[in-house]
């Protein structure tokens, strides 16, 4: 089946937090979900559920978990059972539940700014507190700068949140910076929650590889976050899962969430396995529209937008623009919502190093891309 990425969706009159935030005239290209039709098996799959016609507490088809299970030795050589994962309503729930199963009131919880907003209040929400290494942007590319990841490390430090693929910077780390996080944090005896919700999103020349795979030590101490959500377009349905293929931290993790996170709906559980089943077909056609749309992007910077940076994305489907030389004022989000009509993210709400900086999905059909990017032109470039 061939799948029309270039089909325009009228989402105005559909419940969307992305276009119905801001005001109308604002073109939104900013939260992470995209204007794409999900993959048609996944729509009939929902479409058969619902004519079923009842829709009662729902328990997890054991079938997911073997998929799931299938899908991670499939594509990265992870051998995980069905017993290792734990379903839930959402990644956000996730790390902040492994955040009050793992650490105690005044532990640190280390994370890599710039990144998502929500890893932000996370520690506080459990009576932790944050602590950052700051990623270090190359000329190219950012990295990881592995003296102070580990200066950062206190005798509290209980914990790191990872970001993999990393939103907003979008890196995929190698096995290399992999394998270097992993001997930190054994060697400090720091547990590891690792976020890799976009792990599916990942261009040509690169290749996700979840830390928890590298070895059982490093197993034993990581809790993986995934989702088909970003993946196959199906946010809203709300259904995650963890890996956790250490007994004890399982237990905790159970213990921290019970009576505060609820089940996956029944929706969640047949559009995942519909997603993971039959979708790749999809996704494959996906990747290769995402892919063009990075570079049609890269390439309008460069050639239309002096004086504005950005890193290519290795992964994901988000972009993180430097608008600093501009100095637009009173700050970048605000001059391109004002003289652009663009809603992106405000760098600033991703913590140190987001200052000066803005995130774009472009995940959106190419018209749609390139609307958006014409306006920056001109309200930045105005004749």
């Amino acid at each position: 089946m061939n799948y029309n990425f270039d089909e325009i969706i009228n989402r105005t009159h559909s419940d969307s937090v992305k276009w119905n935030y801001y005001k109308k005239e604002a073109l939104p290209l900013w939260v992470a979900d995209m204007d794409f039709k999900s993959p048609q098996p996944v729509v009939d799959a929902l479409l058969e559920r619902v004519q079923h016609g009842v829709f009662g507490y729902p328990l997890p088809d054991p079938v997911l978990k073997e998929v799931i299970c299938a899908r991670l030795k499939n594509l990265y050589a992870w051998e995980v059972i069905p017993e290792e994962i734990e379903f839930l309503p959402g990644v956000v729930n996730g790390f902040n539940a492994v955040i009050h199963a793992l650490t105690e009131p005044g532990d640190g919880v280390l994370m890599q700014t710039p990144v998502y907003p929500p890893f932000l209040g996370a520690p506080q929400n459990a009576r932790a507190f944050r602590q950052e290494n700051q990623l270090a942007r190359g000329k190219d590319q950012y990295q990881v700068d592995f003296t102070d990841f580990e200066n950062q490390i206190k005798k509290n430090t209980s914990l790191f949140l990872f970001c993999n693929p990393h939103n907003p910077v979008g890196r995929v780390f190698n096995k290399q910076e992999l394998e270097t996080l992993a001997d930190i944090c054994l060697r400090h005896d720091v547990a590891i929650c690792s976020d890799e919700i976009h792990c599916d999103l990942i261009f040509k020349g690169y290749q996700h590889l979840p830390i928890a795979s590298l070895d059982a030590e490093v197993a034993a101490k990581t809790i993986t976050l995934m989702a088909p959500s970003k993946t196959f377009n199906i946010a809203g349905l709300e259904c995650s899962f963890a890996v956790v293929q250490s007994a004890e931290m399982k237990k905790r993790l159970e213990t921290a969430y019970q009576g505060l996170v609820s089940h996956v709906n029944i929706m969640g559980y047949t559009a995942a396995l519909a997603a993971y089943e039959h979708g790749q077909e999809w996704l494959d056609q996906l990747l290769v529209y995402l892919e063009q749309n990075r570079d049609y992007l890269v390439d309008f910077v460069q050639s239309n937008l002096p004086g504005v940076k950005m890193t290519v994305p290795e992964g994901t489907y988000l972009a993180w623009l430097d608008f600093n030389q501009l100095n637009l004022e009173p700050s970048p989000f605000e001059f391109l919502m004002n003289e652009g009509k663009v809603a992106l993210n405000d760098g600033k709400t991703f913590g140190k190093g987001g200052d000066g900086f803005v995130r774009l999905n472009f995940g959106c059909p190419r018209k749609t891309l390139m609307d958006g990017l014409k306006r920056l032109q001109e309200a930045v470039y105005p004749s």
